[in-house]
Order: structure tokens, then sequence, then C-alpha cells
């Protein structure tokens, strides 16, 4: 590993989930060197001595605020080096690092799963997060059949693509699951040929559900999980679990998210994006 020079960086969370943001203006040769290295836990960056190294993904942010209302393209290479087409949370980051520059509350967000709209009233913010699919070729599963309450890996998972794969499981009590023992399995299953998230849900008793996600890239349990958040209101939805229009919180530990999915249109996600503090860190790029 070789260090170039240094880049400034400032440090967002929503709901936990923590994320570095470069200003895509500023050159990085080498993202997914840069995010391996940077978004460690172990051996990453932290603000000070009492913030927890590393993050959960690095967001490179290209604004043009020329158009009304102003756009950012955003680009999240996460700590095992890959790019996630869309995320919830990093979304709405995104949007809180634009409206700082711009001081719109109104927002489009480019991903490689399509163009978003964010709304901030505040510190929340709201973010379109596109139509849930559960057909096999958009989540994507090896199979030609919805997948729909069943068996994978010893639990019984729905999977829905909310812009990234997810496979849902509802269980009594989130925390009696060990997560980290039985992710793994499904999230490589040959059944998913892209890999897949593995969210996990229990109603919280006040008519919504808590939440626990092991992430795809992230190869971990993370703090939150927006597009896990909206997946499990999606596969409730299918499972008869809930019903109507109406928003429903969705509990990661992190926090709580507002999410809405309607019979028809793009669901909603919203939440708090809380800037922690800003630095700079080294430009590195993986020696061949």
């Amino acid at each position: 590993m070789s260090v170039l020079n240094t880049v400034p960086f400032e440090k967002f969370h929503g709901t936990g989930n923590d994320f570095f943001v470069v200003d895509a203006e500023d050159p990085v040769p080498d993202r997914p060197a840069f995010a391996r290295t940077h978004c460690d836990r172990n051996a990453g960056i932290a603000l000070d001595e009492s913030d927890r190294r590393g993050a959960d993904g690095v967001l490179f942010l290209a604004l043009e605020s020329r158009y009304d209302p102003p756009r950012v393209v955003m680009t999240l290479v996460q700590p095992d080096g890959s790019v996630a087409a869309m995320c919830g949370n990093g979304a709405r980051v995104a949007a809180a690092w634009a409206a700082e520059r711009t001081g719109s509350n109104e927002i489009m967000i480019d991903t490689p799963a399509g163009t978003r709209r964010a709304s901030l009233d505040g510190g929340n913010v709201t973010v379109e997060m596109g139509v849930p699919s559960f057909e096999p070729r958009d989540v994507p599963l090896a199979s030609d059949e919805e997948l729909v309450e069943a068996d994978v890996e010893g639990l019984t998972v729905t999977a829905v693509n909310t812009g990234v794969p997810h496979a849902v499981a509802f269980v009594d009590d989130v925390d009696d699951v060990d997560l980290e023992a039985v992710a793994p399995s499904i999230r490589h299953a040959p059944l998913f040929p892209d890999g897949t998230n593995v969210t996990i849900a229990s109603p919280d008793g006040e008519g919504g559900f808590r939440q626990r996600t092991f992430e795809r890239g992230v190869e971990g349990e993370t703090q939150s999980c927006g597009t896990g958040a909206v997946a499990v209101v999606a596969a409730a939805k299918r499972l008869g679990h809930v019903s109507g229009d109406d928003p429903i919180d969705v509990s990661p530990p992190g926090g709580t998210l507002s999410v809405t999915v309607p019979d028809e249109g793009s669901a909603l996600l919203g939440g708090p994006a809380v800037h922690e503090g800003d630095g700079e860190a080294d430009i590195v790029f993986r020696e061949r």
C-alpha cells in the first residue's frame, strides 16, 4: 500500500449507519483501496480517540448545483471495495451534505439504482426509495419463482429488492438470533447469485418492527440499514402482517426510521442525518 497525499472528508451517520463523505472533485485514484483501508473497524480512521474507528462505507459525492432542485451523484464504496447500487441511510446523508452547500430543502440523488428525490425538514431527511420488487430477476434469484416464506439455510425468508437485495426473516425477538452466525450462509447461498443482505425483524408491540441487518459488502451487522428497513415493511405487507399506506416505525439498533410502502408508487424512508465531524485521510492505492 502506498500513500499519495491526503484528501478532506466529513463523517456523517444516519441512525448509527456511518459514512466518510468525500467530495468527488477531490480525486481519489483507487476508491476501493481507500475504502478498504479507512473503513476498517480495527485500523481505520477515527475522528478522535473517543470515536469508533472506520465506517460502513465511503460516499463519493458530486454536486451539480446548476439544476433546480440541485442534484448530487452518489457512489457508495463499501468496506470490501465493492460499490452498492443503493443505500437508504447513505442517500439521506448525501441529501443533507448537498443541502448544506445549496440551501435547498429538495435534492435529487443520482444512484446506480436510479434517481431518488429527497426532502429535508430540519434534521430529518425523507428519501424516495423506489418500488420494492419481489420479482426473481430483480432480486435477483437463481430461480424463476418468487421467494416468499421459504426456508433458506435455517431461516424462513422472503426475498425483495429495495435498491439492493434483502432476505427478510420475521422472528419472535431479534435479540434471540445470533445474526453473525446464521447470516453468512444465507448471504452466500447459491439461490442469490449476487449475494444478499440478511435482515431479521420482530414486532415492537406498538405496530412497528425492530430490525437487525447483516450487510453485504460490510460483511457484518451494522447499526442501521435503510434499504433493510424498507425491505421489512415491504415483506410485512406482502405477508399480511401490516396493511395500508401509513408510515411504520422500524427500529434498528442505531435509532428509529419511518418507512412508508404504499400500495402504489415509491416507498419512502425518513430519519435523521447527523454530521459528526471533519478530517483528512491519506489517499492510498494498492501496489501492483
